[in-house]
């Protein structure tokens, strides 16, 4: 199988290949590239949004599409219990390599008979629903893999800067679909991802999903590029 290129990049890391990047297209802008270093840092190179979920996090934790599992490699360094889950096989071995504890190869909306008390999804992880409507489904399905009571700390980005022009004025096609919904494809070496749906969620819209289906929202945290950390917490 040659579609994992993240996987790929990090498993080559690992082995010394430091310079490994992941060349990332889109439907939006310009090729951009993912360094692979960027994805084991250490908490001392975490920016503060992350600092501030890690410190959130509670119970059992599930971090999603958790990568080379450096934010579940932190939490169990502050002796919390937290399961990594990825879709990418070669990030699960990398994860498993570097010491993380519990590890799942898996699709986590296909995830069934577990609970946790915390969901994390950092580096704009809420993306994995794709657009508004895969939003919907993915909250209906979180429910069912939280304890009553239980949290989402989630991060994503208002990317409605990415569509203003020099004079601050705004350019929308109404009949493209909501902004957010972006298209992207990976390549590492000789690996492809294909094209796939990310999401980016403006807080406000995130906010009317999130009570729809029954959890309270807040954001505690707004970067400096659109980007912030959303709280949920499920009523009981």
């Amino acid at each position: 199988m040659k579609n994992d290129p993240m996987g790929t990049a990090m498993s080559d890391y690992l082995q010394g290949h430091t310079e490994a990047e992941v060349v990332v297209a889109s439907n939006l802008t310009e090729d951009d590239v993912i360094p692979a270093y960027y994805l084991f840092r250490s908490v001392k190179e975490m920016p503060e949004l992350e600092l501030l979920a890690l410190d959130a996090c509670r119970g059992t934790i599930l971090d999603i599409g958790a990568g080379a599992g450096s934010h579940s490699l932190a939490l169990q360094e502050q002796g919390k219990d937290v399961t990594a889950i990825d879709l990418s096989a070669g990030a699960t071995a990398v994860m498993r390599q570097r010491g993380v504890l519990k590890v799942l190869h898996e699709d986590v909306l296909a995830l069934k008979n577990r609970q946790f008390d915390t969901l994390l999804l950092l580096m704009n992880g809420i993306g994995i629903a794709g657009n508004l409507m895969g939003l919907g489904r993915f909250l209906q399905h979180a429910k069912t893999l939280l304890k009553p009571g239980g949290q989402i700390l989630l991060e994503s980005s208002d990317i409605l800067y990415m569509y203003e022009d020099e004079d601050g004025s705004v350019l929308l096609d109404l009949n493209a679909g909501y902004y957010g919904e972006v298209k992207y494809n990976m390549t590492y070496r000789d690996q492809e991802s294909g094209w796939f749906n990310w999401l980016y969620i403006d807080p406000a819209i995130l906010e009317d999903y999130a009570t729809e289906q029954g959890f309270t929202f807040e954001v505690i945290y707004e970067g400096e590029a659109g980007n912030y950390l959303a709280y949920l917490s499920l009523l009981n």
